[in-house]
């Protein structure tokens, strides 16, 4: 049975800013230092479902320049397979990052050749892989690349997940090809409608999203750990206590690693357990890849706290 992850998705080049505290609209600050790292929502997925140690293939575009190599590079060197990723003329995807000394951050997302990522382009490479266990799909590409991967994977028997973020005018037919959906608090709430200031209420927004076709739907709450919920049932897992360095990247640890868990046969419980402790982990870390835990370090939080 193949335990293979195929994450569609983006590849960005993270500009990451690091500040005392965000500006006020119009004001100047000083920053701290500016780093550049490999990101976007896709490829930190990638690489911590790989980290895991699931045989993972990527599928996406990356620029045909420097920033491109750099990318290509970063991919190849994660064991990731690239055969997915198309190389096109333009600029790279970039991620503008700020993250304050509390290790709250912003993000301003440049899509550039992830905004070429199209419906054929999905379709052909998922067809072209043997087995699939996982696909696990975000909102950092198109929406047509979005609902074809999710098409796909349902086709090929594989599980489906959809981390909608940022939160897209998805079609209402979406929904109903995704088993998992993984929002955070935020993006439940524009999806829905509904507010998520308790785990009660969060769960309600969960089960609203599960009512327009979704498996299960797990809301992630930082601090606060998860719930999750399907029309006829509902629980929640705790978080595990770290002090937050950087949490770009945090909630793509928790997608990747559900995602490798998931596929090497862990029930929904104990892929919620790696998954948070995956991203504690990547919010110990600055930046996007360089913060992604090892199957290792993941493993040892797990058995800490049972």
């Amino acid at each position: 049975m193949s335990n293979r992850v195929v994450v569609v998705g983006s590849l960005n080049q993270d500009l990451v800013v690091n500040l005392d505290r965000m500006p006020n609209s119009g004001e100047t600050v000083f920053g701290n230092s500016l780093e550049r790292h490999a990101g976007g929502k896709g490829l930190n997925q990638a690489v911590a479902a790989a980290h895991l140690g699931a045989p993972v293939t990527m599928v996406g575009s990356i620029s045909s320049d420097s920033a491109g190599d750099f990318l290509q590079r970063v991919v190849e060197d994660e064991s990731i397979d690239a055969t997915g990723i198309s190389r096109v003329d333009g600029l790279a995807g970039t991620a503008v990052i700020e993250v304050e000394r509390s290790g709250a951050n912003r993000i301003i997302v440049i899509p550039g050749a992830n905004a070429t990522v199209n419906a054929d382009q999905v379709r052909a490479a998922l067809e072209a892989i043997p087995d699939i266990a996982v696909v696990l799909t975000q909102g950092e590409v198109p929406a047509d690349a979005v609902t074809a991967a999710m098409e796909v994977g349902r086709a090929r028997g594989a599980r489906t997940i959809l981390n909608p973020s940022p939160v897209q005018d998805y079609p209402d037919e979406l929904y109903a090809l995704v088993d998992i959906a993984i929002p955070n608090e935020h993006e439940i709430e524009l999806i829905t409608g509904m507010k998520t200031s308790t785990s009660v209420d969060a769960t309600a927004a969960a089960r609203k999203l599960a009512e327009r076709g979704v498996g299960t739907v797990i809301v992630t709450r930082g601090a606060h750990g998860s719930v999750w919920a399907t029309l006829t049932r509902s629980g929640s897992a705790g978080a595990f206590t770290v002090r937050p360095v950087d949490t770009v990247a945090a909630g793509d640890a928790f997608c990747g690693v559900i995602a490798a868990s998931l596929a090497e046969g862990r029930s929904l419980s104990e892929a919620l357990r790696w998954g948070s402790a995956a991203g504690a982990l990547a919010a110990t870390r600055e930046g996007a890849v360089p913060s992604l835990p090892t199957r290792e370090e993941v493993e040892e939080l797990v058995n800490i706290d049972d």
